[in-house]
C-alpha cells in the first residue's frame, strides 16, 4: 500500500507534468468565459456593443448622397421667428414653401398634439364666453389655424408622427401604410395596451402618412440611439417608423411587406423571427425583432438647411430655383436642433445629435444599401474562434518562454481582433472579439501563474539540491534554468580542485567519533565557505577530502582565476582555525584544469551533479604530491593564468602513476600586490635560477644556487618551500654521486598516488 507521502508524491508529478497543468488550468478559465458568456442575461453584452461602437466610431458610415434634406428648426430659426411653438400659419408656409419646391415627401419629425393658442377664432371664442356678440363674415379664410394647417397638409405628400409611450392618453390613429406578410407573423412583436402621444386628429387626416419615432434602447442604460424598429406592432396594427413611411410615401408605395424566418428559406431553428421588410423597391435587413442597426454618418455630412433660410429665402440672397434644387424630388424631414426643444440624441459618434438627423440617417442607409448586420450564426463563430485561439495558445505554453508566450497570444489575439474588424469594414458583419479576447485572457493567464508555480516548484528544488554545493549567487543563477537538472552530461573544460587532510589518520588516532565528527565539521566549513564564495561546484566529501569545480553547471569565463583565488582562501581559513585549534591542521590541495564530463550521474532513481575524466585523476593525483613537496597546494601548467597578478613557482615535472605526459606542477605563492615588489623579484629570480640549472643538469651551479633561494623564501609570508629545496638537494646530490642518468629530462616518476 502507498506510504503517507503517497499524496505529496502524485502532486509533484502532477505539477511536474508542466504540459498537463497547463492544459488543464487553461481550459478550465477559457471555459469559466464560456459559461459566462452563455449565461442567460449575457453579462459580456456589454462589452460587445462597446466593440460595435468602437466600429462605427473608427469607420463612420460615409453619407450616401441620397435625396435627403433636413430641414432644422435651429437657434439662428428661433431667433428670427420668435420663441416655440410658433403658430401653425408659420408650419403651413414653411410645408407650403417645401411642397411648392417640388419635395417627394415632407416628414415631420415633431408632434403637434394640441391647438394652436395664436388662432383667432381661440380668441373670439374666449369674447364670446364673456358675453361679447362677434359675428364672423362667411367670406373670410379661417380663423383657425390648425384648420389651415391641415388643409396645407392636405396639398402635400406630408408625413406626420407619433410616439408610444405607456403613460399616454390617447389611443393611436388608424396607420396609413398596409402591411403583408410573407411568412408567419411572429406573436411576441405585437404589444397590447399602449397609448401614443399624436397630433390633433385633423393633422393625421390630412398626412399620407404615420409613422413612429420610437428608437430601440433594447436593454442598454446609456439613451444612446443604435437600433430602431422599422414596424411596430401595437393594439393589433403595425405602424412604421418614421423613416419607413417617409420612404414608403416617397414612393408611393400602398403597404410594407414583413418577410419572416419561415417564408424566406431559411432553415427552420424553431424561433419564428423577422428577416427583412420591403418598402417600395427597397429591401431591408432586420434582427429578429424587426430592429435595423443604425450605421451612423458623421454630422457635418448630413445635408442641413436652417428653416429661416426656407422662411425668409431673399434675406439669404436664395430664389425660388434654389428652394427648387434644393427639395425638388427630396424627403424632406422637418425637426429641431434648438437645445430647448429637447429633441436632442446620442449616437455612438456624437454624445448630442439632433434626432431629425438620426431619421435622415436611416432613410439614407436604407436607400444606399449600406448596412452592418449581426448574423444569427455570429454567436457561433465567436465561440468557435475562441476555442481555436485557446487550443492553439495552450499548444505553444508549454514549450516556449515567457517572451515566446506572450508574443504567441497577442498574435492570435490580433488575428482574432483583425479578423473582426475585416469582417466589419469589409462585408458589414458585426462579430465581437469579446469572448475569444478574455478567453485567450483567461487561459494565458492561468496558463503564466501555473508556469510561475511549476518554476517556483521547481527552483525550489534546485535550491534544496545545490544550496549546500554551490554559492548562492550561482544556484539563484541555476534555478533560473532548472531544465539543465536533468539525467545526462556534456563534455566541458573544468578546472578541478582536491583538497585533503594532512595525517588525518594519526590525527584522528585517540578521538571519539563526535569528536571527529566535530573536527570534520569545523574543518570543512570553512573550507567550503571559501569554495563558495569563489563560485566553486562542491562535488562531494569523502571523510577529510573535498572534491570542488569550476565552470559548471554556469559558464565562468575566469574559472582558473576563481580557483586560484579560492586556494588563498582555503589558506587564510586554515589559518584562523588553527590559530584556536587543539590539534592544528595542514592540508594539502592540488588543482588541474581540462575536459571533462559533467552532469547529473547515476540512474534514473538517483543521481547527483559531478565530474568524470581524466583531469579530476589528474587533479587527485597532483593534491596527492603536496606531501612529497611540503607546500600545501600544487597548481597543473594548465591552470595557470597569464595575467601575472600571482606568484606562481614551479615546483617540478612529474610523471604521476597512470598517466604517460608528464605534468609541470606549481605552487601559488599570493598576490604579487600584497607583497613588497623586491621580495617577489628576488624569491623569482633565485627560484628561477635553481630551477634553470637543474632541468639543466648543472650540478655544481644548481647546489650553489639552493642558498640564496632559501634565503630568498624566507621573506615570503605563508609558505615554507624548505621541503621543495631539500628535495632538490637531496637529487642533486644522488646525481652528483652516481652520475646524471641516461635521456635526462628533468621528469621525477612518482611510484605511488
Amino acid at each position: 500500500m502507498p506510504g503517507d507521502n503517497w499524496p505529496n508524491f502524485r502532486k509533484l508529478r502532477f505539477f511536474r507534468n508542466k504540459f498537463a497543468t497547463i492544459w488543464t488550468f487553461g481550459m478550465a478559465s477559457a471555459v469559466a468565459v464560456w459559461i459566462l458568456a452563455l449565461w442567460p442575461t449575457d453579462p459580456l453584452q456589454r462589452l460587445d456593443t462597446l466593440v460595435f461602437d468602437a466600429y462605427q466610431q473608427i469607420k463612420p458610415r460615409e453619407w450616401a448622397g441620397s435625396a435627403v434634406k433636413i430641414v432644422d428648426i435651429d437657434e439662428t430659426s428661433i431667433k428670427r421667428l420668435g420663441q416655440w411653438p410658433w403658430p401653425r400659419t408659420t408650419i403651413a408656409e414653411l410645408t407650403q414653401t417645401i411642397g411648392d419646391a417640388g419635395a417627394a415627401t415632407i416628414t415631420f419629425d415633431m408632434i403637434f398634439s394640441e391647438s394652436d393658442r395664436t388662432s383667432p377664432v381661440k380668441t373670439i371664442e374666449t369674447l364670446r364666453e364673456r358675453g361679447l356678440d362677434i359675428e364672423v363674415p362667411g367670406d373670410m379664410p379661417t380663423l383657425d389655424h390648425d384648420q389651415y394647417l391641415s388643409e396645407v397638409f392636405a396639398r402635400y405628400r406630408v408625413v406626420t408622427g407619433l410616439i408610444f409611450d405607456p403613460s399616454a392618453t390617447s389611443a393611436p390613429p388608424e396607420p396609413k401604410a398596409g402591411q403583408a406578410f410573407v411568412g408567419s407573423e411572429p406573436p411576441h412583436l405585437m404589444q397590447k395596451g399602449i397609448q401614443a402621444v399624436r397630433n390633433l386628429e385633423s393633422l393625421d387626416n390630412a398626412a399620407l402618412g404615420i409613422g413612429n419615432f420610437n428608437f430601440a434602447f433594447e436593454g442598454q442604460n446609456d439613451a444612446v440611439v443604435r437600433r430602431v424598429r422599422l414596424m411596430q406592432g401595437m393594439n393589433g396594427r403595425w405602424y412604421p417608423s418614421l423613416a419607413v413611411e417617409s420612404l414608403r410615401v416617397a414612393q408611393g408605395a400602398g403597404a410594407v411587406i414583413m418577410k419572416s424566418s419561415d417564408g424566406s428559406g431559411q432553415a427552420d431553428t424553431g424561433n419564428l423571427a423577422l428577416v427583412s421588410m420591403q418598402v417600395g423597391a427597397l429591401e431591408v435587413p432586420v434582427n429578429e425583432d424587426g430592429a435595423l442597426t443604425i450605421y451612423h454618418s458623421r454630422s457635418d455630412a448630413k445635408p442641413i438647411m436652417s428653416a429661416s433660410r426656407v422662411l425668409f429665402p431673399q434675406e439669404h440672397g436664395l430664389t425660388a430655383a434654389d428652394l427648387e434644387a434644393a427639395f425638388a424630388g427630396h424627403i424632406v424631414l422637418v425637426g429641431t436642433s434648438a437645445p430647448g426643444l429637447l429633441d436632442l440624441r446620442a449616437t455612438t459618434l456624437q454624445p448630442v445629435v439632433p434626432g431629425v438627423t438620426i431619421h435622415a440617417d436611416i432613410i439614407d442607409q436604407i436607400i444606399s444599401g449600406n448596412h452592418i448586420n449581426r448574423a444569427d450564426i455570429a454567436r457561433g463563430v465567436e465561440r468557435f474562434a475562441a476555442v481555436i485561439a485557446v487550443l492553439l495558445l495552450l499548444a505553444f505554453m508549454p514549450v516556449l518562454n515567457p517572451v515566446g508566450n506572450s508574443i504567441v497570444a497577442t498574435s492570435l489575439a490580433a488575428a482574432v481582433v483583425a479578423g473582426c474588424w475585416v469582417a466589419f469594414s469589409q462585408y458589414g458583419q458585426l462579430f465581437s472579439p469579446t469572448v475569444p479576447l478574455l478567453s485567450l485572457l483567461a487561459a494565458y493567464g492561468s496558463g503564466v501563474a501555473v508556469k510561475l508555480l511549476i518554476t517556483e516548484r521547481q527552483s525550489a528544488f534546485v535550491r534544496n539540491a545545490f544550496a549546500h554545493y554551490l554559492s548562492p549567487t550561482m544556484v539563484e543563477r541555476l534555478a533560473d534554468s532548472p531544465d539543465a537538472l536533468t539525467l545526462g552530461g556534456e563534455d566541458r573544460e573544468l578546472t578541478i580542485l582536491f583538497c585533503d587532510i594532512r595525517g588525518f589518520t594519526s590525527l584522528s588516532e585517540g578521538l571519539a567519533p563526535t569528536e571527529l565528527t566535530d573536527l570534520l565539521n569545523d574543518f570543512l566549513t570553512p573550507m567550503t565557505d571559501a569554495l563558495l564564495r569563489r563560485g566553486a561546484t562542491i562535488d562531494k566529501y569523502m571523510g577529510d577530502a573535498i572534491m570542488a569545480f569550476w565552470n559548471a553547471p554556469l559558464d565562468q569565463l575566469d574559472h582558473r582565476n576563481l580557483a586560484a583565488q579560492a586556494v588563498l582562501d582555503m589558506r587564510h581559513e586554515l589559518a584562523a582555525l588553527n590559530m584556536h585549534a587543539v590539534r592544528p591542521i595542514s592540508i594539502g590541495i592540488g588543482l588541474n584544469t581540462g575536459l571533462c564530463c559533467v552532469g547529473n550521474l547515476g540512474s534514473q532513481q538517483r543521481f547527483s551533479y559531478s565530474a568524470i575524466g581524466d583531469a579530476v585523476n589528474v587533479a587527485s593525483r597532483i593534491e596527492g604530491l603536496t606531501k612529497l613537496y611540503g607546500v600545501d597546494n600544487l597548481v597543473s601548467q594548465e591552470t595557470l593564468t597569464q595575467d601575472g597578478e600571482m606568484l606562481v613557482l614551479m615546483v617540478d615535472r612529474v610523471g604521476v602513476v597512470g598517466r604517460r605526459e608528464p605534468l609541470s606542477v606549481h605552487t601559488l605563492i599570493g598576490p604579487k600586490a600584497s607583497m613588497e615588489a623586491e621580495q617577489v623579484e628576488r624569491a623569482e629570480q633565485a627560484h628561477h635560477r635553481v630551477m634553470e640549472l637543474y632541468f639543466a643538469a648543472d650540478l655544481e651551479s644548481a647546489l650553489k644556487a639552493l642558498g640564496p633561494a632559501r634565503e630568498a623564501s624566507t621573506s615570503l609570508p605563508d609558505v615554507n618551500l624548505d621541503t621543495l629545496y631539500n628535495r632538490l638537494q637531496e637529487r642533486l646530490e644522488t646525481m652528483q654521486t652516481e652520475g646524471v642518468p641516461e635521456n635526462w629530462d628533468g621528469v621525477f616518476r612518482a611510484t605511488s598516488k
